[in-house]
């Protein structure tokens, strides 16, 4: 049953795929390959970044920030491809991921 429908990065969907069946230990296992941080960092960053403040990051755009952790503006804004960020959000952001990598 749905509950809610937050977006969530693979690190915290980790947190959700049970080890009960083959279909999950799947999952667990796609999810372990492309996901480098822990479920407490992956905390972190987001706490980090929701402090910010920054208007224009929702809850999508973060959790595709946490999966995809650019490195550099351009990779920033493939991700805000529907909204711009300014120079100072960018840095703000990016300084905040360069601290988890």
């Amino acid at each position: 049953m749905i509950k809610n429908n937050d977006p969530l990065s693979m690190a915290e969907a980790s947190a959700y795929v049970g080890k009960n069946s083959d279909s999950d230990t799947d999952l667990a296992g796609f999810i372990k390959k492309f996901t480098k941080m822990k479920p407490k960092e992956v905390a972190e960053l987001k706490k980090e970044i929701q402090e910010l403040d920054l208007v224009k990051v929702n809850p999508r755009h973060l959790s595709k920030i946490i999966d995809l952790m650019p490195e550099d503006k351009e990779d920033i804004m493939k991700i805000f491809v529907d909204i711009g960020l300014n120079e100072d959000e960018t840095n703000k952001i990016l300084n905040i991921i360069k601290k988890y990598r």
